[in-house]
């Protein structure tokens, strides 16, 4: 059974900055598409970043040098380092496993599994 579960959410001032982790079971790490989304209250669900098996990583442009997307395959674990945070990135955080397997493409209707997700606040 897969299983994917974010920790790493909180509260930060502004500029300040989060690393968010997920941690993943029931499934081969190191040959999927990655992703990390977020949606905030209202809105719809954003790709934020993603990591193909290769280790080739995208971005939404609002995120391009402040978040990195890393991934450990001998640990099954995800990560997102979110630096220099403003009140625009405050959501809800999820990762996802893409269900084509090693290259990322497409929206969130591409991404099979997911984890619960994990809430990230800057107030500014």
């Amino acid at each position: 059974q897969v299983q994917l579960m974010e920790s790493g959410g909180g509260s930060v001032a502004a500029g300040g900055s989060l690393t968010l982790t997920c941690a993943a079971s029931g499934f081969t790490y190191s040959t999927y598409c990655l992703g990390w989304f977020r949606q905030a209250a209202g809105k719809g669900r954003e790709k934020v970043a993603t990591i193909q098996g290769d280790g080739f990583a995208s971005y939404v442009d609002s995120v391009k040098g402040r978040f990195t997307i890393s991934k450990d395959n001998a640990k099954n674990t995800l990560y997102l380092q979110m630096n220099s945070l403003t009140p625009e990135d405050t959501a809800m955080y999820y990762c996802a496993a893409h269900s084509g397997g090693s290259y990322c493409y497409g929206g969130p209707t591409n991404f099979r599994h997911w984890g619960q997700g994990t809430q990230v606040t800057a107030s500014s």
